[in-house]
């Protein structure tokens, strides 16, 4: 036990070494980083001294309008570089692609599903609606009811008319209501 112990607390004050060289390398970076950008605006942005005349603000102004000018050309340049390498790469890549070889789909096997399965394989558990649309049939017997005998026993229509026509068919019609 007493090894574990001298091995575990050896290794947090390794790791406590680590985590502090580590911290001060950060600073370092950060300082480093620091100084590198202080130089590159001391270089590239020198300090502005504001003219007291008014020609002289103007001078000032055309200057730094020719140079927002040529920062934006360079811009624009490099925009169109990148757009033309990014454009290379994907016809390079296209290329290789199809030099390697053509790829092969494979082919597809049929899969006979029922709605129900192909529900709940689209809709997972949320599926409780049943496809069975028979199950929800209401079962209709058949029954013959008097009207249907009535216009089997009739057969042909125009007979049907040409016993009401006339004073006789009126008067069965009449008989048969009371």
């Amino acid at each position: 036990q007493k090894k574990r112990r001298a091995a575990t607390a050896r290794r947090q004050h390794l790791k406590s070494a680590m985590l502090q060289l580590a911290a001060t390398e950060i600073e370092k970076e950060a300082a480093a980083k620091e100084v590198e950008k202080q130089n590159y605006l001391a270089e590239h942005c020198p300090p502005l001294s504001l003219p007291g005349s008014m020609q002289e603000l103007q001078d000032l102004c055309k200057k730094l309008h020719a140079k927002i000018e040529s920062v934006d050309e360079e811009r624009y340049d490099t925009e169109v570089k990148l757009q033309k390498t990014n454009k290379e790469l994907e016809d390079l890549s296209q290329k290789l692609f199809d030099l390697r070889g053509k790829f092969k789909r494979p082919p597809l096997r049929r899969v006979r599903m029922s709605a129900d399965a192909m529900l709940r394989a689209l809709l997972g558990s949320k599926h409780k609606v049943c496809m069975d649309l028979r199950a929800n049939l209401k079962q209709v017997k058949k029954e013959d009811t008097e009207k249907e005998k009535d216009l089997r026993d009739v057969g042909d229509w125009r007979k049907n008319i040409e016993e009401k026509s006339g004073m006789e068919g009126r008067k069965k019609m009449f008989e048969a209501g009371e």
